[in-house]
């Protein structure tokens, strides 16, 4: 510091200058650079661009099944490709195509019968076009082969011991010395009718069996027709499974199956169906159908529940939706269920009720939607509302009782059964006559009183003022007769005159014979059970071969003859 302040000129406290040097123009300065540099973003996008319709396909503008598109139609053809066109009619959306054996449809058994009154998507058919040799996979198609494979034949199957084969069964049953033979009609095909001995030994096998085709919400469909062939391909019979909606009227899924298949129904328990291709089918010969490619979009219908129903007004069909709210249901349906009983439940119920409340808690809507549009045929009667998922129907101003027309019943008043003890502590002969009021029966319980009269386990009474000796008179005579009646048995007369000693086993084998059927016994249309508490073991063979002394009192008997020796 001494140093610098001895020089000559130097001020170590002076300020700074007053003004800045000026800046030469001719040396520019260059700018400073940020320390970061800044990054470069793309513009942001347009969350809706609008659409390129230089690129845009038509067929990618096509309606979906969630856009409010809507076609009004009438009866007849809507859309046509030559020989190949889409119909409108009774059984709703059709389609025709050259060399078909009938029009067809997406579901056979599960289609209105209303006609529909508009489309939700263009008329399309829902096959592959005629002019696409083979489905397109994106690839160019592969070389022909060289190997020559021939044709399934099921009058001529592999051999069973053959490697790599699955097991194929021959055509038949048939008799001793009979073979199969080519049929084109659907009689020639089926054949004889099957005896009950043949029916039992092709059901049997398959009731334990999981083989079969599931039969859902849609009914019969178009594809499942080349499904059951399949089947038959290497079996006689098809196992058909139907749950849900079809098994509200299996008797309509039945005919439908028959007719489009061409087989024959020859066991049917509940909702399961035993399908039989016939004894001379040939699945060379089978008729080949178009595969349906997609499902299309079910069309509209009017609507199911109108403001004012047949037969009511708007202010009475809305009280009767009122009283229905409190009103308790007859059963509560499972999702995926068989309905076979439901049809009989309802008309029961409405024996005793006007209105009759079905809960469909846990259902899709289309299903319990469907269920009430066959109520409504089947029944017959008037839906008045799906509020709350429950089906409410009234049963109508026509509406006739299953038992037809029934007498009112005479009812005694309760004065007059102290007048007829008095009475009758008098005389027996003269008895008082109580006053009387009519009470009409429940149809259902005057259809028991018959039955029971029938069956001599009850007795009309000719006079209703009876005093008490009198009506005990009468019931002890009626048990008397009822007893004999229960107790009774027509008489067998046991005759050895012949040698023979063989009448109490002919007795047996008639008897069998009028229970069961012979085996001989062909089959018939009648024979198909429909009942859905029809007992599975009715298949199996009944062994009544039991040695002789096994049983206990065979034993006992042996010991008391031992005793009194």
């Amino acid at each position: 510091m001494p140093i610098l302040a001895s020089l000559p000129g130097l001020n170590l406290f002076s300020s700074l200058p007053p003004n800045p040097p000026p800046n030469d123009a001719t040396t520019p300065t260059p700018s400073p650079s940020p320390p970061i540099p800044i990054p470069k973003y793309p513009p942001p996008r347009k969350r809706n661009p609008p659409p390129d319709l230089s690129r845009s396909n038509p067929a990618l503008s096509l309606p979906h099944r969630r856009s409010n598109y809507r076609k009004p139609v009438k009866k007849g053809v809507i859309s046509s490709d030559g020989d190949r066109c889409v119909v409108i009619g009774e059984n709703g959306v059709s389609y025709q195509l050259p060399g078909a054996p009938f029009e067809f449809q997406y579901s056979y058994s599960e289609t209105p019968n209303a006609e529909p009154t508009a489309i939700r998507e263009p008329a399309f058919l829902p096959f592959a076009p005629p002019t696409m040799p083979r489905p397109w996979t994106g690839k160019a198609p592969l070389k022909k082969s060289k190997k020559k494979i021939p044709l399934f034949d099921s009058f001529n199957p592999p051999p069973p011991d053959k490697k790599g084969v699955k097991h194929v069964e021959m055509p038949g049953p048939f008799p001793f010395g009979k073979y199969p033979k080519e049929g084109k009609t659907r009689e020639e095909i089926l054949g004889e009718p099957l005896k009950k001995w043949e029916i039992k030994m092709l059901v049997k096998p398959l009731l334990s069996d999981n083989r079969q085709v599931n039969l859902g919400r849609d009914g019969l469909t178009h594809n499942m027709l080349d499904l059951i062939h399949t089947h038959w391909k290497r079996r006689r019979v098809c196992k058909i499974k139907c749950k849900g909606v079809p098994t509200v009227d299996m008797d309509n899924v039945c005919r439908h199956i028959e007719e489009k298949t061409g087989g024959k129904i020859i066991h049917r328990v509940g909702g399961v169906v035993y399908l039989f291709r016939g004894r001379n089918y040939n699945y060379r010969t089978r008729p080949q159908y178009p595969v349906m490619l997609w499902k299309p979009a079910t069309p509209v219908y009017p609507k199911l529940i109108q403001e004012a129903p047949e037969g009511l007004t708007k202010s009475e069909a809305d009280e009767l939706r009122k009283k229905g709210k409190s009103l308790l249901p007859i059963c509560k349906l499972a999702k995926n269920g068989v309905y076979t009983s439901l049809v009989k439940d309802v008309r029961d119920a409405f024996e005793g009720s006007t209105l009759v409340k079905i809960d469909c808690k846990g259902m899709h809507a289309s299903d319990y939607k469907k269920i009430g549009a066959k109520l409504k045929v089947l029944v017959p009667c008037v839906l008045l509302s799906f509020d709350d998922e429950q089906i409410l129907m009234w049963r109508g101003r026509v509406w006739k009782s299953m038992y037809g027309d029934t007498p009112p019943t005479l009812v005694p008043a309760k004065g007059g059964i102290s007048s007829g003890i008095a009475d009758s502590a008098k005389t027996t002969d003269v008895c008082h006559t109580p006053d009387t009021e009519k009470v009409i029966s429940s149809p259902k319980m005057m259809s028991l009183w018959k039955r029971a009269i029938e069956s001599n386990k009850a007795m009309l009474l000719d006079e209703i003022a009876l005093g008490p000796d009198a009506l005990l008179e009468k019931v002890e005579e009626f048990e008397g007769m009822s007893l004999a009646t229960e107790h009774s048995c027509e008489a067998v007369v046991m005759s050895s005159e012949d040698g023979s000693g063989s009448s109490l086993a002919n007795l047996e084998a008639d008897s069998f014979s009028e229970d069961f059927g012979g085996e001989n016994d062909t089959y018939s249309d009648d024979d198909i059970v429909n009942d859905e508490d029809y007992d599975l073991d009715s298949l199996e063979e009944l062994d009544t071969s039991v040695p002789l002394g096994s049983l206990p009192v065979d034993r006992i008997a042996g010991r008391l003859r031992r005793e009194s020796k």
